[in-house]
């Protein structure tokens, strides 16, 4: 990333947490260039960047200020977490295949969605490079990547992991279709019917559907909106139900969008590995940052071989590829004959495309505009809300992703605004179906990962009024 480029995003963030609000007023080129120690012509880019977002604008002789119009963020308090519950039978997959359904249609206002919008990805790009790959593949191809993957492929996520600090080989990684395979792939190695899982409250439902089909049981343990799972909570869990195996986000985790710092992810890693417990670390989102650097994941502490990290292209480059893949440690012989026993192998040639992809260069180019419209596209999904949404409306503010949790003023169910919502053609992922015990019936997930258009502002401003009519 150029220096101007690191200095614009810099500024985004300041923007995005509120640090400037809209109307400030940025620094001078000149105290811009003398306190970030860079020339001013590197500072007068930045600021084109930025004026190029929308996230500020220039006024002839007084200079750049944030835009009042449409980029601050609102200082709306977050949503508390809620407390542990015992272990317990899981039983949500009729709510989740209900809201699922909602979302099929491209005539639906998707908020509801677990993607971004596939507007955002270089499916071309992607295309013309699964036709080479086809037209030049080997023809023993199908037989070699079985079961671990692609070698290629294989090699090329080694090399981002290097470049992240973190020392995999090719050897380490299983390639999957998709995370949610690598996900249950990892549960299943460590796990038998009956056992008890950790797993954060509220949890990404898929988490939730994996226990319930495997027959296992969930004890959910709080987690900050801001700052994740509570770990004074997590090892008094372990102390009172001696879980089997662990499941978390640490990185911009859904639906809250929390992100743990690396002192925390440490000392998670450290804790799980006193116990003996497993870590299945669930990533999809780490690319999606908006600071200068992608955030570690627990994996970088983990010296035992307990962290089983899985991640996947499908949520930052190639959605509908199914392509993920799962660095599982101690547990990758397991892992690695579960998935021959199971599905064999991921699509060889959507493999092969993606590594096309990987090695011609364009992933990172790729990666800094998509998640330069995932801030922007949050910016002005929060000013909306706080525009649209009525009194009581309280909001997190993630460093990442594309999903924010938003608690509704007291006494409004979630449950029925999602209904409701549908007959007006807007999907919302209601709190229930992230928690096993069907909580956070105040709550919904939206996403922002759709670009701004006035289709999505009015439908904004109908849930606005769904709301504000349920609190009569």
């Amino acid at each position: 990333m150029k220096l101007y480029e690191q200095l614009a995003d810099s500024i985004a963030i300041s923007i995005q947490t509120g640090v400037l609000r809209r109307g400030d007023r940025l620094p001078s080129v000149r105290h811009t260039s003398v306190s970030r120690q860079v020339s001013a012509a590197t500072v007068f880019q930045a600021y084109y960047l930025l004026e190029s977002r929308g996230l500020i604008i220039a006024r002839e002789r007084s200079g750049y200020f944030v835009n009042a119009g449409a980029t601050s963020i609102p200082n709306l308090p977050e949503p508390s977490a809620n407390q542990e519950i015992s272990p317990s039978e899981v039983d949500v997959s009729h709510l989740v295949f209900e809201v699922l359904a909602a979302i099929r249609s491209k005539a639906v206002v998707p908020f509801g969605s677990a993607f971004p919008s596939p507007l955002l990805f270089p499916l071309k790009s992607l295309g013309r490079m699964l036709s080479a790959a086809i037209e030049h593949a080997d023809p023993w191809m199908s037989i070699d990547n079985i079961s671990a993957g692609d070698l290629e492929l294989r090699r090329q996520i080694a090399l981002r992991y290097m470049i992240d600090g973190m020392q995999v080989t090719a050897d380490d990684i299983v390639i999957t279709n998709g995370a949610l395979e690598a996900l249950n792939l990892c549960l299943m190695a460590v796990t038998r019917p009956g056992d008890t899982v950790l797993i954060e409250s509220p949890t990404f439902y898929a988490a939730l559907q994996s226990i319930e089909r495997i027959g296992l049981k969930a004890v959910e343990v709080p987690s900050h909106p801001k700052h994740g799972v509570d770990l004074v909570a997590m090892e008094h869990a372990i102390q009172s139900h001696q879980p089997k195996a662990c499941w978390l986000m640490t990185n911009f985790q859904n639906p809250l969008g929390s992100l743990l710092t690396n002192e925390k992810k440490q000392a998670l890693v450290s804790m799980l590995a006193s116990y003996e417990i497993p870590l299945i670390e669930d990533d999809v989102y780490g690319e999606l940052y908006f600071g200068e650097q992608r955030p570690t994941p627990a994996k970088a502490f983990d010296s035992q071989g307990l962290v089983m990290h899985c991640a996947s292209f499908s949520k930052c480059l190639a959605p509908g590829y199914r392509v993920g893949w799962v660095v599982a440690g101690r547990f990758a012989k397991q892992v690695e004959r579960l998935k021959l026993t199971t599905t064999i192998s991921a699509s060889v040639p959507a493999q092969l495309a993606i590594a096309r992809y990987l090695q011609k260069g364009g992933y990172d180019k790729h990666l800094r505009r998509l998640r330069h419209t995932l801030m922007v596209n949050q910016i002005k999904y929060i000013e909306a809300i706080e525009r649209y949404f009525p009194e009581g409306t309280r909001l997190t503010v993630p460093q990442g992703g594309y999903f924010l949790w938003a608690k509704l003023p007291d006494g409004v169910n979630a449950l029925s605004i999602h209904r409701q919502a549908l007959q007006l053609g807007i999907s919302i992922a209601p709190g229930p179906i992230f928690s096993a015990q069907q909580q956070f019936q105040e709550y919904i997930r939206l996403n922002y990962g759709h670009i701004w258009d006035a289709s999505i502002e009015q439908a904004l401003i109908k849930l606005g009024q769904l709301i504000q009519a349920e609190m009569k």
